[in-house]
């Protein structure tokens, strides 16, 4: 099949977008408002963007606040600071629960069950159920021109400042060991995928 994305012509019952570009990790974003609240969410159009500087890049749409941003991106531009916590095989029940729309002064780390732990290097916490927490300083944000209502999604960057990773999941040769962690990944619709062993293969590249 071919079809145009502006021109919603594909003819299936939901959009085939979002299940081609998978798996997609998850940035379990936490973040603080100028009140001190915790505000903590899901965000599945996440990646790296380059390691020198080590730099992280998510997108969030328009949210419900009178200023029509999400809550996370409305507390990253005001206090410039944010943590991905990494989404496991685990917590991931927890994740869910921290993707339902609630008030804006609402702590969902409370919410979801999750403990807030401080963080090293900025005010946002980290949470402790999450093996892996990347600690990031408030790049830019890039509005996405839609075609209907520029800004619609936001891209934000961040520059990873500070990297926790817990010490059973670093291999006695000082890799990470990815199986044993059990990362997860958004696929389309409502599912998810999860790196185990079995999923992992290796290529060296050509010379």
């Amino acid at each position: 099949m071919f079809y145009e994305p502006h021109k919603k012509n594909h003819g299936l019952a939901k959009s085939p977008f979002n299940s081609l570009i998978i798996p997609r990790p998850i940035g379990w974003i936490s973040s603080i408002d100028n009140q001190g609240v915790f505000n903590l969410a899901p965000y599945s159009f996440f990646n790296a963007v380059c390691y020198q500087p080590p730099t992280v890049m998510f997108s969030a749409g328009v949210g419900s606040g009178s200023d029509g941003m999400k809550d996370t991106l409305r507390n990253i531009e005001a206090n410039g600071e944010f943590v991905c916590n990494l989404a496991t095989w685990e917590n991931r029940e927890q994740m869910n629960k921290t993707s339902a729309n609630v008030p804006a002064d609402a702590d969902e780390i409370e919410l979801a069950g999750l403990t807030a732990i401080a963080s090293k290097l900025i005010s946002v916490p980290r949470i402790a159920e999450a093996p892996v927490h990347l600690e990031c300083r408030y790049i830019k944000s890039v509005d996405i021109p839609t075609g209907e209502k520029a800004g619609k999604f936001v891209m934000v960057l961040g520059e990873v400042i500070g990297v926790h990773i817990r010490d059973e999941l670093i291999t006695a040769d000082g890799l990470i060991d990815v199986a044993k962690m059990r990362p997860i990944g958004r696929l389309g619709y409502d599912d998810y995928t999860c790196v185990n062993g079995d999923s992992i293969f290796s290529m060296e590249r050509p010379t």
